[in-house]
């Protein structure tokens, strides 16, 4: 019975604020891309390669994509037969990721910009999805992961379109980023998981807030170490909290 009120106010958290967060987005006005988003401090180029660190900082994304790929094929990962299409989109995305952002930093433009956040979006998504599967309802899960997965790419045509009639709009690929972030703390907190560990998806959450950190003192962590910017760290720390839950999803039980 604790259980289900639990859950009922769970559901009750997840309804408010994510109206919330969707009237909050709309009721602001179009959110064009800052321009100064390319503008990165550690420029060098080495071997013809240009922004070769925030270029060449993205194979982790790589490695540890196949590594999640190979792990869920050799049934390393737990997880519901039925739903594994979800973690396959998952570890594809975050491959894909390698390449998408590598061929962004190349030349960073509104152009490339928008190979770099496709991935990220079928990940992010598929990700949720997934979450949701595990903590609240599967066949829910199953139902959305398409749709979450269509909205997340189709915030990003939805920018691009908008970038090029000359009046940007990022808030609908703002919500696609963000909401998620906030909704999965309250599904942690009240719902229960079919699995016996969740850890490896704080590391993910705390690696995400460090990457943005990283990110944001992109240039003063490059003036602190003389050689490597605060943006490359963003890709190995957004690399290493996928590896972090690769491991805690080899490690996990049924509950």
């Amino acid at each position: 019975m604790e259980n289900i009120s639990k859950n009922l106010r769970g559901f009750r958290f997840l309804i408010a604020i994510s109206l919330i967060s969707i009237i909050g987005v709309f009721s602001m006005q179009a959110i064009p891309q800052d321009l100064a988003y390319h503008v990165f401090s550690d420029t060098q180029s080495l071997f013809g390669i240009s922004n070769v660190y925030n270029v060449l900082s993205n194979l982790p994304f790589l490695i540890i994509g196949l590594m999640g790929l190979y792990a869920l094929f050799s049934k390393q990962i737990r997880c519901a037969d039925e739903f594994r299409v979800a973690y396959i989109i998952l570890f594809s995305g975050v491959t894909l990721v390698s390449v998408g952002s590598g061929y962004y930093h190349l030349a960073p433009n509104n152009h490339t910009l928008v190979w770099d956040r496709l991935p990220m979006t079928i990940a992010f998504m598929s990700l949720f999805a997934i979450i949701v599967s595990e903590f609240i309802s599967l066949r829910l899960a199953k139902i959305l992961l398409y749709p979450f997965i269509i909205m997340g790419i189709a915030s990003v045509y939805y920018w691009q379109l908008t970038e090029s009639a000359g009046q940007g709009d990022l808030r609908l690929y703002v919500l696609v980023q963000f909401l998620p972030i906030l909704l999965i703390p309250i599904i942690f907190y009240n719902f229960k998981s079919r699995y016996t560990d969740i850890k490896g998806y704080w590391w993910l959450l705390a690696a995400y807030a460090a990457a943005k950190l990283l990110e944001h003192f992109d240039a003063q962590i490059h003036l602190f170490t003389g050689f490597i910017s605060g943006h490359s760290l963003k890709h190995i720390a957004a690399a290493a909290g996928m590896y972090m839950l690769i491991i805690y999803y080899r490690k996990r039980q049924h509950s």
